[in-house]
């Protein structure tokens, strides 16, 4: 099947818009807003739904304009010294059915002039699912081990995130696996360059580094306590 998602169009609006980054400009220019980012990533998610099932039945791809897989391209400036009202980036979510927010397993696609990357697992889970993920490793620390080194996993991703500076409440400094225990993320990051995004087959090249993502998936869900 012919590439019919993103194009060099989609990465010029976000650089244009990194530089004019005002509801001015943004309103002028929202037809290619619409038409090379949003629509396309519309798209990508609504196609890549039956894939995504075959991964797992658990995950969903909801191509809904508001609510669904797309992040909004309005940011939240309540609480921030940053007031610029866009991001300069696009974000898609493949969310767990059990998941509310971006705060459970997922699959994420990141769009971004300076950079796009693919990521799996949980970003900052919250107190109790962090709790269950620490408890894990703690209990089972070799089943944690041979998720996060599976050649499979290994071959496409990196650990990344971020940790804390001391060790996390129940938990001594010496625990030998203190350096997975500190961590506030839990997330493999497969950079992309940003080309690999406009070819024809990038459907099926993210479908294969979820499949890849598949053994810290597995091994995550079992320790916040949902299916796979």
């Amino acid at each position: 099947m012919a590439n019919a998602y993103f194009t060099s169009r989609t990465f010029s609006f976000l650089t244009e818009l990194a530089a004019n980054n005002n509801r001015e400009w943004f309103g002028a220019n929202k037809p290619r807003y619409e038409a090379d980012v949003r629509d396309p990533a519309l798209r990508f998610i609504n196609d890549f739904a039956p894939h995504l099932h075959e991964i797992s039945s658990r995950f969903r791809a909801d191509p809904r304009a508001n609510g669904g897989s797309l992040f909004r391209i309005y940011r939240d400036t309540r609480f921030s010294k940053d007031k610029t009202p866009y991001k300069t980036h696009t974000g898609i979510h493949f969310r767990h059915e059990a998941s509310k927010d971006a705060h459970a397993p997922g699959f994420y696609l990141h769009i971004a002039p300076e950079g796009c990357f693919m990521g799996c697992g949980v970003w900052r889970p919250a107190g109790a699912a962090l709790r269950k993920i620490r408890e894990s490793i703690d209990k089972d620390p070799d089943a944690w081990i041979r998720a996060s080194t599976d050649p499979r996993f290994e071959r496409s991703f990196e650990l990344s995130g971020d940790s804390l500076v001391r060790a996390p409440k129940g938990y001594g400094i010496d625990h030998p696996m203190i350096v997975d225990l500190r961590r506030k993320d839990f997330i493999g990051v497969a950079g992309l360059p940003a080309d690999a995004l406009t070819e024809d087959g990038f459907l099926d090249m993210f479908a294969g580094l979820c499949r890849d993502g598949a053994p810290l998936q597995k091994w995550l869900c079992r320790a916040i306590g949902v299916p796979y």
